[in-house]
């Protein structure tokens, strides 16, 4: 059984990968084309090969796990008409991201920003205008791993929290969690507003000029989701009219971002360049997905994180 990675995860995984009874093929995913070889491959492990690489020719191909836990990148029509089985990595960022939240949170409560540019000036300014995170009221669109993970770092810092699912579903470290019908109503209470939500037709420009309406004036804004999530155009509005107080952004509508982007110019914006799911330990825990997985399909076993194409997530 054939099995094509485009990352090289190491002579001693990949030899681990062999012991199950897979066939390995490795081809650098910047360097990947279609020959008879990968033709022939039933799975693939991969995060976004697909500019070069034409599944529609991989005729053996049965299922893609991917290292990334969006799905944006995937040819959906030709998966779709093939009943090609996708799988994530959902769970595998979860806990950098939660740190970078809580990090940049802190960051905007306590005007990083504006020390790191003193100090670089070599200018000796105290600031009396810092705010305590405790007692804030922390709400989350989207109460899935990563905003879990959040969260639990979150709750020491002696914050409320609440979170919208479909559902309204009770969720572990949130005190109280609305449906997505009453998403305004969290809204309107929230101090911080975080957006942990996966991007599809539904969630695309959700956050948009009634929702920042439904804020608090001088909110604070997290996005560590999708750029597309967040309507720019009205983001960078309830900026200039500071209705937003400060904003941290790891994703945009357009990646890179653009230097003509009016977003560069703010100082209550702290933008970085979708880096909020790095860490040293990353490859460990994808790997440990990647192989519970591929050790459970050569067994016949039911796969984890399995991603319902209907609802994109």
């Amino acid at each position: 059984m054939k099995v094509l990675f485009t990352y090289d995860y190491g002579l001693e995984n990949m030899n681990r990968v062999r012991e199950l009874g897979y066939d390995v093929i490795m081809v650098k995913e910047n360097q990947i084309t279609n020959s008879d070889e990968i033709n022939n491959s039933e799975i693939l492990v991969c995060y976004s090969p697909f500019g070069t690489l034409d599944i529609s020719k991989m005729n053996r191909l049965k299922w893609i796990q991917l290292s990334s836990v969006g799905i944006d990148q995937i040819p959906f029509e030709i998966i779709r008409s093939r009943g090609i089985k996708i799988t994530n990595n959902k769970g595998g960022y979860s806990i950098p991201i939660g740190e970078w939240i809580v990090l940049k949170i802190l960051e905007m409560l306590k005007k990083s920003g504006n020390s790191y540019r003193n100090q670089q000036l070599k200018k000796w300014k105290m600031d009396t205008s810092l705010l305590e995170l405790n007692g804030k009221r922390v709400g989350f669109i989207g109460t899935g791993s990563i905003a879990t993970e959040a969260a639990k770092r979150l709750k020491g810092f002696g914050v409320d929290m609440l979170g919208v699912n479909t559902r309204g579903t009770d969720v572990e470290y949130f005190d109280k969690c609305f449906s997505s019908e009453k998403i305004d109503d969290m809204l309107n209470l929230c101090d911080i507003v975080a957006i942990t939500i996966p991007h599809t037709e539904k969630t695309h420009h959700m956050i948009d000029e009634n929702r920042f309406n439904a804020m608090k004036d001088g909110v604070f804004i997290v996005n560590i989701a999708r750029g597309s999530i967040i309507d720019e155009k009205a983001l960078i509005n309830n900026i200039k009219k500071n209705k937003i107080r400060a904003a941290a952004l790891d994703v945009f509508e357009e990646e890179p971002l653009n230097q003509d982007n009016p977003l560069w110019e703010f100082d209550n914006v702290i933008i970085t360049s979708h880096n909020s799911w790095v860490s040293e330990q990353m490859n460990e825990r994808r790997f440990k997905l990647i192989y519970e997985n591929l050790r459970r399909y050569v067994s016949n076993e039911e796969l984890t994180n399995v991603v319902d194409l209907a609802k994109g997530y």
